[in-house]
This record gives C-alpha cells, sequence and structure tokens, in this order.
C-alpha cells in the first residue's frame, strides 16, 4: 500500500469565518487528482458516446475510452465533467443532471504519482451534435453500440462502463495491494 510522506510546504492563507478553520499546511505528498468521466448513455438507442485516444495521445494511445478530465482548482467536480465533456464531443449537459455512475481510486496514474480518483457520472439528457474538438488528442468521437463496447478500452474507465451498464458494482479500485479489487454488495463478473 503507498506510504504518504509527512505534510510538506507552506501555509497556505485561506479565508477565516466562524465555521471554518484557520489554514493548515497543504498535504501535497498526499494529494490525490481529481478526475470526472462522463457516460452519456442515449437509452432508446442503447448507445454510449465514447472517444478513441489518438496516436498523440499523453497514455493509451489508440485505445477507446469516456470522455474524461482533470479537475481544474477551485472546481466543483460536476463542473469539471460538464466542462470536460463539452471541451471533447461538444455535447452539453446540466451539472444538476449528472448521476454519479461509480468511483474509481487509483493508486497511481501518468500524472498522478499519489493516486487519483475519477467520479464518473451519467447523463441521460443533453444538447448538442456530437463532435471530436480535440483532433490533436483524439483519433474519433463516436456513438457505440452499448452491447459491442471496443475492446481496446482504457482500463479503469471500460470497467466503470461495462459495470454501469450490468448495474453495478459502482466503486474499483485500481493498482491497490490486497485480495479485494471492487467495493459491492454483489460482485458481477467484469
Amino acid at each position: 500500500m503507498p506510504s504518504n510522506p509527512a505534510d510538506e510546504g507552506t501555509t497556505v492563507a485561506q479565508p477565516h469565518t466562524d465555521d471554518q478553520p484557520r489554514a493548515l499546511k497543504p498535504a501535497f505528498q498526499s494529494m490525490t487528482l481529481l478526475v470526472a468521466a462522463v457516460i452519456v448513455h442515449d437509452r432508446s438507442a442503447h448507445r454510449v458516446a465514447l472517444l478513441q485516444r489518438s496516436e498523440n495521445a499523453k497514455f493509451a494511445q489508440g485505445m477507446w475510452d469516456l470522455p474524461v478530465g482533470k479537475s481544474e482548482p477551485g472546481e466543483p467536480i460536476t463542473e469539471t465533467a460538464v466542462r470536460e465533456l463539452y471541451e471533447e464531443t461538444g455535447l452539453v449537459v446540466k451539472a444538476e443532471s449528472l448521476k454519479v455512475a461509480h468511483i474509481i481510486h487509483g493508486a497511481w496514474g501518468v500524472e498522478a504519482p499519489n493516486g487519483f480518483l475519477t467520479v464518473v457520472f451519467a447523463a441521460h439528457e443533453w444538447s448538442g451534435k456530437l463532435e471530436n474538438r480535440e483532433p490533436e488528442k483524439h483519433a474519433q468521437v463516436c456513438w457505440i453500440d452499448a452491447s459491442a463496447l471496443p475492446e481496446a478500452f482504457v482500463g479503469t474507465t471500460g470497467s466503470a462502463l461495462r459495470r454501469y451498464l450490468q448495474g453495478g458494482p459502482e466503486i474499483s479500485l485500481d493498482g491497490w495491494s490486497g485480495p479485494d479489487t471492487t467495493c459491492s454488495p454483489t460482485s458481477i463478473p467484469g
């Protein structure tokens, strides 16, 4: 299991109110990258919006993935999901219509040596036309039949999507030591 060194850094000034504690030293070494992913699920046509990473992508070149991206400092995770979905696909969803579909907690990642937490949302209502708005990062963006998902899928988000479509489990762990890599009341083959 990863170990987290003691807090390092300088104190960060924060406004003080009666219900908010004074600033604490940031825990830089234990920070986990916060990520949002969105399953746009067209139930009537039984399809999902997916993207295929280009050969120029930072990781998982050529593999399929959900629209996904990192949270900006001070940005609520629902706004990250809305922003990243639009930036990558042109689809627009309202933050209040997002439903939590899955949580992924990874021990480490390409840009996250201290781990990452991905909140995977499901959206069933959207506007806009599906398009590849980041062709330098994605080879293609398209609707895919939910019963015929590509095999060359990024492991964590592919597993989250399959589990969502099958009805669970809703939490998965990636890269942590120990016998259990999923957390749920029932076990469903992935």
